[in-house]
């Protein structure tokens, strides 16, 4: 009885391990199909990802182009510029003067919009090439010794040459002389009953010394 029951005991086992061995050949024999279908979702879903990822940058940066041409300037081309070349002389000889201010006054209207100074050099020329083409600039010259100049150009050349001869200051008017009809004074005359008087030297001889008698 016991030798049947251990015998029992041992064919259970036996049928117990042919039926795990079983079902384990059978997993083993369903592995490749199950990997490779795993294999296939997850590259799926990696592709949707990634695509999905994709239209999400696409459209964040169609959106911020958007913004930004909303809220930026357009690009405007600055204006065409002349050169304006500017020479300082003497009006009596024609020679120009160095180191003389050349100031440029940009106008709006009536309206003065800043100015800008050069320097004349030894040939007495100042040069310069920003100011806008068609507009109108004030130019003052101011130079030690002359009269200071003023006059308003218009800018409607590419190349524009300006010539100023500066003159000297002139002569007080004083309301003390006697002026023609230009303006000019006329030299002073002394009254006709005005007489200088000078000291008299005496020329009379002296006297002849008078002689004793013998």
């Amino acid at each position: 009885m016991s030798t049947y029951a251990f015998g029992g005991s041992r064919t259970s086992k036996f049928l117990d391990s042919r039926a795990a061995f079983g079902a384990v050949s059978s997993y083993r024999g369903l592995k490749p199909d199950t990997m490779k279908a795993m294999v296939r979702r997850t590259l799926f879903r990696l592709f949707v990802f990634v695509a999905g990822f994709g239209l999400v940058v696409t459209s964040l940066v169609a959106n911020g182009q958007d913004d930004t041409s909303k809220r930026g300037r357009k690009y405007k081309a600055p204006p065409p510029t002349a050169r304006v070349e500017v020479t300082i002389l003497r009006d009596f000889n024609g020679k120009p003067i160095e180191n003389a201010a050349v100031v440029f006054h940009p106008m709006a209207g009536d309206k003065d919009e800043g100015n800008m100074e050069l320097k004349t050099n030894e040939d007495g020329k100042a040069i310069i090439d920003v100011l806008p083409l068609g507009d109108t600039v004030r130019l003052q010259v101011i130079a030690r010794g002359y009269q200071t100049y003023g006059e308003d150009y218009k800018i409607d050349k590419p190349s524009l040459a300006i010539e100023v001869k500066m003159k000297r200051p002139g002569a007080q008017y004083s309301i003390y002389e006697a002026h023609d009809n230009s303006g000019a004074a006329k030299p002073a005359t002394p009254p006709a009953n005005s007489t200088t008087d000078k000291p008299k030297s005496d020329t009379t001889p002296p006297p002849a010394a008078q002689q004793q008698p013998n």
